[in-house]
């Protein structure tokens, strides 16, 4: 029986309403989400509530490995900070309803600026598992668009622009922090397809000959129900893989996580380097 979209604003309400009551500061206007194997930045929080995604009503829960499904609530370099430690993904057999949740309650609870991150296969040849990339953009391939529906006025308009759905701002912020720290930052185009098989051969070469420069299976939904919301946004992948044919070994999600933990430090000093940019302080 499908949710009426009643319901599910009744259920966003809900789940704001639970984290606010546990808040004993004001809250956050900056969320971060942790894709696969990078969770750990979550356990550098301040200050932290930390809330298991279990506890909070109609919030979606993971089944995914590296997704440790809380929701911490604290400082990170000064600046409150909601962080989700993992994600809920479309190949899980929820809703696209489900799958940007969380992102809702986040804006229901008044979040302004969100920061995207995911553990991506790599397309571009010149890509090494490892490498951090900036998404400039991205194609959604999954076949389904979370905004599909009865449009949910509360949120945002109808037919929302997607000009700039990587905050311009934020995307120079955070090549003027890799710079400046010295890391490594690559820039690309992110696809997103349902997963949860990785691509075949063929596939990886469609995907290439589309432009695009990484692949997922997340973020993407995030990134539109973000957009339809009106907050600004900054993605980041890391790659911790070659897509299938550019490497030479099978592929497996254990090899995601290893590559993951393997980059944390300079991924989470990129982070955290980048909130303490100006783009993200108050204004």
């Amino acid at each position: 029986m499908k949710t009426s979209f009643e319901t599910v604003l009744k259920q966003i309400e809900e789940a704001a309403g639970f984290i606010q009551k546990k808040l004993h500061a004001p809250v956050p206007e900056t969320g971060i989400i942790l894709g696969s194997g990078l969770g750990f930045l979550a356990d550098r929080v301040d200050s932290a509530i930390t809330l298991d995604t279990t506890d909070i009503p109609h919030w979606p829960h993971s089944t995914v490995s590296g997704h440790r499904g809380r929701l911490v609530v604290g400082v990170l370099e000064n600046l409150p900070v909601f962080v989700m430690q993992g994600r809920v993904h479309f190949y899980e057999g929820l809703s696209m309803l489900q799958v940007v949740f969380p992102v809702r309650a986040l804006m229901k609870l008044g979040i302004k600026k969100l920061i995207v991150t995911n553990a991506s296969g790599g397309l571009n040849p010149d890509f090494n598992p490892g490498d951090l990339m900036l998404i400039d953009d991205h194609i959604n391939l999954m076949g389904t668009n979370p905004l599909i529906g009865p449009n949910l006025d509360a949120f945002g308009t109808r037919f929302p622009d997607m000009s700039d759905p990587y905050h311009m701002e934020f995307r120079k912020a955070a090549m003027e922090t890799a710079k400046k720290m010295n890391i490594p930052l690559r820039r690309g185009i992110l696809i997103a397809g349902t997963g949860p098989t990785y691509e075949t051969a063929a596939e990886v070469r469609m995907l290439r000959s589309l432009g695009a420069d990484a692949v997922c299976m997340s973020t993407v939904p995030e990134v539109i129900a973000g957009v339809h919301g009106g907050i600004k946004i900054l993605g980041i992948s890391c790659i911790t893989n070659l897509a299938t044919g550019l490497g030479n070994q099978p592929l497996c999600h254990e090899e995601v996580e290893m590559t993951a933990s393997r980059v944390r430090e300079q991924f989470g000093a990129l982070i955290r380097g980048i909130l303490r940019h100006p783009a993200f302080q108050p204004r």
